[in-house]
């Protein structure tokens, strides 16, 4: 049983929410993110980085003090506004392939602790604390956690019915996406969604698991204050078919010493090769792999006599490349703190491995399958973690949109 609850959001005016709300702070380059500051004084990009200019000068909880002083000056000055009382949100991003639909409610932090909430990724601590040390200075979040649930008919007819209905904000984007929102306000509906959640059984972390294992912390650190929001953490609830899961693919900077001809030989021991020489290619079925090395592309087949498999785990694809290259040919212990590996979204062309491999920057490039739903779900049922950047998950949401104060 799964508790959601409605919560009182800050959220943009309608006539300004175009303007507001921006894509995550990572996703822009120095030049645009000056761009943005400059021009639109409106910007949610202010509030996480009121002093863009100045920034390597201030300290940590300097910067933190700031950070809640200019959303305090969004919330007088009227750019922000607070919900007169607890609502769901209905949410739809539409971009040019997909379109995404889910709610935003509150996820009980009690629900996390006893795996209810189910989880398939491991956390570094040093980030949970920092996140952790955020929400409690600025006293906000922005940025849901995306949950997913198995597909649920009643659920998604109520949700088709509901998008008939006249949103509050309907806007697109620069990057030619366009925004819904609903709220879902009365008293039956909240009920009968509270009731269907109560239903539906196991949740599971999609993306953001370091948000909540720091909504989690502070949960632990501020209890005793009284504050009910930090008995939630805000999630953007969506049905698992509506998720769409990316590969992260992986590049390396040298070759750990061996020769090419070497190295491919020792690659050979586990995977049938076969060259593809300048075509742009891309695995399409699970246990293989891509791979770009020396200007020529490779395709990697696990051969037959190594399809057997300890646990769901062993049997990742992700695992599989760490298991039989990356760690015992190529030296690569952790995959989040060793600098000889980086990773490349499967939202970005092919072209772009290769641009880094023949830039001189990186030796070879290992294309990935993606993982589907199910392999999170069975790692996420036994307990068992994934790969760091095994999986890059949309959708992704914008800042500002919605906001759950702490």
């Amino acid at each position: 049983m799964a508790k959601i609850s409605p919560f009182k959001a800050v959220r943009p005016t309608s006539d300004k929410v175009s303007l507001v709300t921006s894509r995550s702070y990572d996703d822009y380059g120095t030049v645009e993110l000056a761009a943005h500051l400059e021009f639109n004084p409106f910007s949610f990009l202010h509030i996480l980085n009121p002093a863009y200019a100045n920034q390597q000068k201030l300290g940590w909880e300097n910067r933190l003090k700031m950070v809640k002083h200019k959303y305090q000056d969004f919330k007088k000055d009227g750019v922000l506004i607070q919900e007169k009382k607890a609502v769901f949100y209905l949410y739809e991003i539409q971009s040019k392939d997909h379109s995404f639909t889910g709610i935003l409610a509150g996820i009980s932090i009690e629900d996390y602790q006893n795996n209810i909430i189910k989880k398939h990724e491991d956390t570094l601590q040093y980030r949970v604390d920092l996140f952790k040390d955020y929400l409690h200075q600025t006293g906000f979040n922005t940025e849901p956690v995306l949950i997913t649930y198995n597909d649920n008919k009643e659920l998604s007819e109520w949700i088709s019915t509901k998008k008939t209905s006249r949103p509050i904000y309907e806007f697109a984007t620069t990057n030619k996406e366009k925004h819904i929102l609903w709220t879902i306000e009365s008293q039956d509906e909240i009920n009968w969604l509270k009731n269907q959640f109560e239903k539906i059984g196991d949740l599971y972390i999609a993306d953001g698991h370091h948000r909540s294992a720091s909504a989690e912390l502070l949960f632990e650190q501020d209890k005793n204050l009284g504050n009910e929001n930090l008995n939630y953490f805000m999630s953007f609830l969506t049905a698992e078919s509506n998720v769409k899961i990316y590969e992260y693919n992986r590049i390396i900077r040298d070759l750990n010493n061996y020769s090419k001809e070497d190295f491919i030989k020792k690659i050979s021991d586990h995977f049938v090769i076969k060259s593809k020489k300048q075509e742009l290619w891309k695995p399409k079925h699970k246990f293989e792999f891509g791979m770009y090395l020396d200007g020529e592309f490779y395709a990697l087949r696990l051969k037959e006599e190594f399809l057997i498999f300890e646990n769901e785990l062993s049997k990742l694809d992700a695992q599989i490349i760490f298991d039989t290259v990356l760690k015992p040919i190529l030296g690569i212990d952790d995959l989040r703190t060793d600098d000889r590996i980086e990773y490349v979204p499967g939202t970005k062309s092919i072209t772009t491995i290769k641009e880094l491999v023949d830039s001189g920057e990186f030796k070879v490039g290992f294309i990935m399958f993606p993982s589907n739903i199910n392999e999170i779900k069975a790692l996420a049922d036994a307990n068992l973690i994934m790969p760091p950047k095994s999986t890059y998950i949309e959708p992704k949401f914008r800042s500002g949109l919605v906001i759950y104060e702490l």
